[in-house]
């Protein structure tokens, strides 16, 4: 009985991780870029009163054993890379991309940061930056006197002037990982490389294994808020029938304990 205590609380343990996971999902469905996540658990290890295949009196070996588990316990959050709905802004400085890839972001320290939402802004410097003022890498510059800015699906931008004369023109390059879930959150829609991902390899949009560009769109959040309920309200019952099992176990040991009196 003491051990179902024990057993009872990973699972508690377990399904509370599960709901701040799904929580976080539904806070950011919303986010631009955002990638929902998914908790995984796995089985603890087993105390084992018999093993299945031995000898008994008679000469003949016994089909089960016995085994009694210790419950559960998390595994591993991971991110879901499915593409996420579009949004048209009609910001020229608005792009989504569709497929695989990242954009690609210098910390200001020479690291290089990686997202999925692709709303930029003019810095001061006349580059696009990100919200947080990280500049686009490699560099977009929006030059003064600049009427029309376009980019097509090959990530190919344009400057131009009234006069419809280029002022400045270059091309997007994207980075994918072998592991994409392997990236390690950052929060502010970054991640940053890790050993899990591997190193990042860099191309064009729309050329081999890279997405294209939208301009004028936005990425959404892929979190799907229907499934997001259902995981939440199947925690929730989970994490109560945990809670039973804890004050059965009580009860129980409760009895025994007044069987001495």
């Amino acid at each position: 009985m003491i051990r179902s205590l024990y057993t009872a609380a990973t699972g508690m343990l377990a399904q509370q991780i599960n709901q701040d996971v799904v929580a976080n999902n539904l806070a950011n469905v919303q986010t631009p870029g955002f990638k929902s996540s998914r908790a995984e658990f796995q089985d603890l290890m087993y105390q084992v009163s018999r093993q299945a295949g031995v000898q008994t009196t008679s000469g003949t070996a016994l089909p089960l054993g016995m085994e009694v588990g210790l419950g559960s316990k998390l595994t591993s959050i991971q991110k879901t890379f499915t593409q996420g709905d579009y949004q048209q802004t009609g910001n020229r400085f608005d792009w989504a991309i569709e497929g695989d890839g990242f954009f690609q972001i210098d910390d200001g320290n020479g690291k290089t940061l990686y997202t999925r939402a692709g709303s930029w802004k003019i810095s001061k410097d006349l580059y696009l930056v990100n919200s947080e003022g990280l500049k686009l890498t490699p560099e977009v510059t929006v030059p003064a006197g600049t009427v029309t800015f376009t980019v097509d699906a090959g990530g190919t931008w344009t400057a131009k002037d009234k006069g419809g004369a280029t002022l400045a023109s270059g091309r997007l390059e994207l980075a994918k990982f072998a592991n994409p879930a392997g990236l390690t959150n950052l929060g502010r829609n970054l991640y940053a490389r890790t050993d899990g991902s591997g190193d990042p390899v860099t191309g064009n949009p729309d050329t081999e294994g890279f997405g294209t560009i939208s301009q004028t769109f936005l990425e959404m959040s892929n979190v799907n808020v229907v499934d997001e309920m259902v995981q939440m309200i199947v925690g929730q019952r989970a994490y109560e029938i945990n809670s039973k099992a804890i004050q059965t176990a009580d009860n129980m040991l409760q009895l025994v304990n007044n069987l001495k009196r």
